[in-house]
């Protein structure tokens, strides 16, 4: 297992989302031989050079070719084998979407299909690389289990996490160099198992990804303003921690924020949960809304879908208003 520290965060935060899945995969090869990974001819863009290069014959490059990655994923796996299949989110997701339903949802066999730079992050590459509706079209495959990881500690855990896990799952990867750092310290991980990262007896905040810093600085915005919000860290979109939820039903609201279309995703599990039950505060989704955002630097684009920590606050002061 990985040490977490402060100054590990730091160094995290500076490569990106991408390189720390790179360093978190050498590390659990050095401990254990039983995964491959495959790499749509992205190996360098995935952080997975040194893996390449110290574990040459556990890594595949099937080429610009997605849809063959997802068949070849599935050949290794079926033995019960693990196997990560990496590419950039949407050509992994929507390019490869039928081999994954059939391959990894009806099939159920052991691919961890990480999808890299998902978001917005891909910033001036537009919205042919933009990582909207993913999340969403994952959580919609039957059995697919869906992780969205918060910073480079989270997402060391979770792929630590996953070399144990059997099944299918799709890691959203959200966030590059300058990633903003939510865990400094040693913290418990578990998936479909949201974490506390705020306390709060007015409002309850819920993110998932990148956004779960941005809530936690919203959070103490709102603070000065007089609101008290609980921040949790829903890393597991799905399956949800319906439980950590139900708890939020004493609050005056509920709101939910991704890095990702709200059509499906976080904010559509969370609202699913909440339908059935008869008292409940009011939910309030941010996200992505229905439109293709207009390519710019990855702030720009944060801007445009009101998604930093001001504008994540200002929304939440007039729903409550």
């Amino acid at each position: 297992m990985t040490e977490i520290t402060k100054a590990k965060a730091k160094l995290w935060s500076r490569i990106g989302a991408r390189a720390v899945f790179g360093q978190a995969i050498l590390e659990c090869a050095k401990e254990r031989d039983d995964f491959y990974v495959l790499s749509a001819d992205l190996a360098q863009s995935s952080g997975l050079a040194r893996f390449r290069s110290e574990f040459p014959e556990r890594m595949i490059n099937t080429g610009i070719a997605e849809q063959n990655m997802i068949g070849v994923a599935a050949g290794l796996a079926k033995d019960g084998t693990n196997v990560f299949a990496t590419s950039f989110s949407p050509f992994v997701t929507m390019r490869a979407c039928e081999q994954v339903r059939m391959n990894m949802g009806y099939m159920q066999l052991n691919i961890k299909t990480v999808g890299l730079g998902s978001g917005l992050i891909m910033a001036q590459l537009g919205n042919s690389h933009f990582g909207l509706e993913d999340g969403s079209m994952m959580r919609a495959i039957p059995g697919m289990t869906v992780v969205n990881p918060a910073d480079g500690a989270a997402i060391i855990k979770t792929v630590e996490a996953l070399c144990d896990f059997k099944g299918p799952v799709y890691l959203r990867l959200t966030g590059g160099p300058g990633l903003p750092i939510v865990y400094e310290e040693d913290f418990l991980f578990e998936i479909g198992k949201a974490i506390s990262v705020r306390e709060g007896k007015d409002i309850s905040i819920i993110a998932a990804g990148t956004m779960v810093y941005y809530a936690r600085k919203a959070a103490e915005f709102l603070a000065g303003k007089g609101i008290d919000a609980a921040v949790l860290d829903m890393h597991t979109i799905k399956p949800l921690d319906t439980e950590a939820v139900m708890e939020q039903l004493d609050k005056k609201l509920i709101v939910t924020v991704e890095e990702a279309s709200i059509v499906g995703g976080l904010g559509s599990a969370v609202a699913e949960t909440l339908a059935p039950v008869a008292q409940k505060p009011p939910q309030l989704m941010l996200g992505i809304r229905d439109f293709f955002p207009h390519a710019g630097s990855y702030g720009y684009l944060l801007e445009q879908c009101r998604l930093t920590a001001e504008q994540i606050a200002e929304d939440i002061l007039k729903a409550l208003n």
